[in-house]
This record gives structure tokens, sequence and C-alpha cells, in this order.
């Protein structure tokens, strides 16, 4: 019991600072955003983002799931370590360079010659983002989630200034390209002098096995993953116009926000603490259910928010030339709870060791998301792509979740769903009082109606947690 609830703080430690850094990150990235939304318009945008689907996905091909491996496996040594880094040295060589020639031929399929000036410029990210992955493994590995969130927010404000600095004397969508290679950069240099012995040049085959198993099924899921994350604004770009793919990619980002900062704000800290459990199930779970309880309850919440207050957000954040965005984000927003929960779920694969689990429920996954995002092209608007894929989000909770309590953690999985009928209640009751509420109350101010809508679903929400004794667990797994 001591064990168990040394490890509970523990996660809650490593939690509350990897949320703290989130946040501070969320903040300095609102400003950010609102700031150089101002400054660019929305083809700015949607240039940089489709030659920003196809830097993660050369970054995909560079990790090779080493990331996850590296920090899975508890009997690499020093040496080992330096081995795995030249071996991504040597792989960043070649892909940035794959990447440079890469941008010919996209310039030519999107009709844009702007691209192969941006490719080359981003190979030079993409070099140090992949000698990045080593470094960055080994610091999740050892637990030094403060000194994370630490360079992760100073980065973010120095790259953040530079960037709307460019911005305001013309450098346009250049701005965004610089400050990815700038953030990379500082990002290995740090790295570099944090974690010095880390580095090395020499490739031992003997390193490379000892990760070879668990990393070839990560990457399997990596690489369905990404297309499945990535292909609508890869067709919505090429089908439907690059504009459009700025108001679909901003309203993506703002509905991404809670995601991102909340549930991946835990999410890497899980499989560094729960490895050490790999060959014990019921404690992995014990713990898991916890964390997914929390996040179902606040899931609740962002999600009905977002939804009735979509307009406020996005002309608060982005500004009124961004009117286009607010009725995908709205349709999007309801893929906000399941993306939350469905999104831990890969740390608990990692950390069982069913990294060809979590490949399954990937290529599951991807077949549901592409599915509908062809679906919504064809059909031709931004807001039917968006409504078809909050569509396939919840279709690939009920499947991922299948996969992982059957044959995962090997349990029934109507006793796993069992955790969530109190939360489906609720979402449908707030939605029913924010639908009355926002038809009773028409508020012209953004600034007031955000306000009053939020005070409103706050207590509102604090009812149902009350009369469904809810808040009682909430309070004992935040350890207040």
């Amino acid at each position: 019991m001591h064990y168990e609830n040394r490890s509970i703080r523990s996660i809650r430690h490593a939690a509350i600072v990897s949320i703290f850094g989130k946040y501070v990150g969320i903040i300095l990235n609102l400003v950010y955003s609102a700031i150089l939304s101002r400054i660019l318009t929305p083809q700015d945008f949607g240039v940089v983002a489709v030659v920003f689907v196809f830097t993660t996905f050369f970054l995909l091909l560079a990790n090779m799931g080493i990331g996850p491996a590296v920090i899975q496996n508890k009997r690499l040594d020093d040496m080992d370590n330096r081995a795995i880094f030249a071996l991504t040295f040597y792989v960043a060589i070649i892909i940035s360079i794959l990447f440079a020639l890469m941008s010919y031929p996209l310039s030519c399929f999107y009709n844009n010659s702007s691209y192969v000036r941006i490719g080359f410029l981003l190979s030079a990210a993409l070099f140090f983002n992949t000698v990045n992955i080593v470094p960055n493994a080994l610091l999740f590995k050892a637990h030094r989630f403060e000194l994370l969130a630490v360079r992760s927010v100073l980065i973010g404000i120095a790259t953040s200034i530079l960037t709307i600095y460019l911005a305001t004397i013309g450098f346009g969508y250049y701005s965004i390209v610089i400050q990815s290679i700038l953030g990379s950069i500082l990002t290995f240099a740090w790295n570099g002098y944090t974690l010095r012995s880390a580095i090395g040049f020499k490739v031992r085959r003997s390193s490379i096995g000892k990760i070879g198993y668990f990393s070839k099924y990560q990457f399997t899921f990596s690489l369905i993953n990404y297309f499945s994350r990535n292909l609508d604004n890869l067709l919505i770009g090429r089908f439907i116009g690059e504009t459009q793919l700025g108001y679909y990619n901003r309203s993506y980002q703002l509905m991404q926000y809670p995601t991102q900062n909340l549930t991946h704000a835990i999410t890497p800290i899980l499989h560094p603490i729960l490895s050490i459990y790999e060959n014990e199930k019921e404690v992995i779970y014990e713990k898991y259910i916890k964390i997914l309880r929390v996040l179902s309850i606040i899931g609740v919440f962002v999600t009905v928010y977002i939804h009735f207050a979509s307009s406020e957000i996005t002309l608060m954040i982005f500004g009124d030339q961004w009117q286009g965005s607010v009725r995908s984000l709205q349709l999007l927003s309801l893929s906000i709870w399941s993306q939350m929960l469905t999104s831990s779920s890969g740390s608990i694969f990692q950390s069982l060791n069913k990294t060809k689990l979590l490949m399954i429920t990937g290529s599951l996954s991807a077949l549901i998301i592409v599915s509908m995002i062809i679906l919504g092209v064809i059909l031709g608007n931004i807001d039917t792509v968006a409504l078809l894929v909050s569509v396939g989000y919840l279709l690939v909770f009920f499947q991922c979740f299948y996969v992982l309590t059957r044959f995962g953690f090997e349990m029934k999985f109507h006793k796993f769903m069992g955790i969530f009928y109190l939360d489906i209640f609720n979402i449908i009751v707030l939605y029913i009082a924010m639908v009355v509420f926002t038809n009773l109350f028409i508020i012209n101010d953004l600034l007031f109606s955000a306000c009053i809508k939020l005070v409103f679903l706050g207590v509102m929400y604090l009812m149902l947690l009350i009369l469904t004794k809810q808040y009682k667990y909430l309070i004992y797994v935040l350890g207040l």
C-alpha cells in the first residue's frame, strides 16, 4: 500500500509539473496566435499547414519508433544510448536531404513554387528534430519533467517573439518557418548541454537490436496514425483550397488545445512511470482508470463549452477575418471528449509492451477516420469534413478501448464502459441547458458572452457533480 501510494504521488507530481508547463505554454501560444492571426492571412497559414504535414511525415520516418522504445527498455546503457543517437544522426542527414528534394514535386502538385523554398528551409528543422529524438526520450525516461517544462516555456517565448517581429516587418509565412527552425536548434543545444554523454557517432548493431521489436510496431502505428490525422489537411488544401484549409486548420488547432494541453500533458509521463509495471496489468489498469475518470470529468465541461462558445473563442483569439472557422470549430468540438480519452491509450499499450496491439487499433482507427475525411472532401466543404471527423473519432473511441480492455487488460468491455455512464448523462443535460440558455440570452459583446456562458455552464456542471457525487472522486484523485 505504501509503495502504491508513493507511485500515485509520483504520477500526480509529474502530471502537475507537466500540466503547469503546458498551461504556461497555452497562455503564451494563445497570445502568440492572437497576434499572428491578425498579421498573417488564412492563405498564409494554409500554405504552411500543407508543408508541415510533410515535415511531420518525414520526422515520423526518421523516428522509426525509437523514442518510445528507448523509454520502455530498461536494459540500455550509455554506450547503447550513444549508438542509437548515432543512428538518428545519420538518418537525419539522409531524411533532410530527401525532404528538400521532395519540395519540387510538392510545388508541382499544389501549383505553388513557394513550397520549394519553404521545403529547403524546413529541411534544417527536420534535421535537428530528428537528432533530438534520443535526448528527449532519455529526459522523459529519467523523469526530468521539470527540466522539460522549463525548456518548452523558454524556447517558446524566444521563438514566438521573433516570429511576431518577423511577421510585422513583412516576412509573411516565412516567419512561421523560421520559428520552426530556431525552435529545433535551441532544443538541440539545450539537450546537448544537458546530456553530453548521450551524443555519439558510432552505430552498434547490438544496441539497435535491443529496441527493434518494440520500435517496429510503434513505428507502424505512428505511420498509420499520421495519415489518419493529416489526410484532411492534404485533401482540403488540394481540392477545396488553401484559404479554406487555413480556416479548417485554425479551427482544428483550437479543438486540439484541450487534448494537447490536458491529455498530452499527462500521457508523456504515463509511459515512463507505468512501464515499470509491465507485467502487472491490474496495477496499470487501476492507475489508468483514475486518470481516465479525471480526464472524462474535465472533458465533459470543455466539450460543451467550446461547442457553444465557438464563435466567441474564434473571433476573440484570431479576429473577425476568421469567421470562416467558427462553424467547423463548433462541429469539431463534438469530438473533444472522446479524443481526450482515446489519446491517452497509446501510453498504456506501450506500458503493457503491447505495441502490436497498438498497431492493430491504429490501423482500424485510421480506416475509420480516413473514410470520414474522404467522404467529407467529396461532399465539398470544410464543415462537412469537420462533422464527419467528429463522428469518426467517436467510433474510434469505442474501437480503441474495446481492443485495449479485451486484449490488453483481458477484461470485459462493458465493465470498463461503466465508468463513463454518469459523464455521458452529464453531457446530455449540459447540452440541453446550454441550448435553452443561448436561445433565451443573445449577447453581442464577445467577451461578455464568453464569460456569461462560462459562468452558467460552470454552475450547472458543479451542481451535477454534487448531485452525482463525482466531485468527491475528483478531489481524491487530485490529492486535495
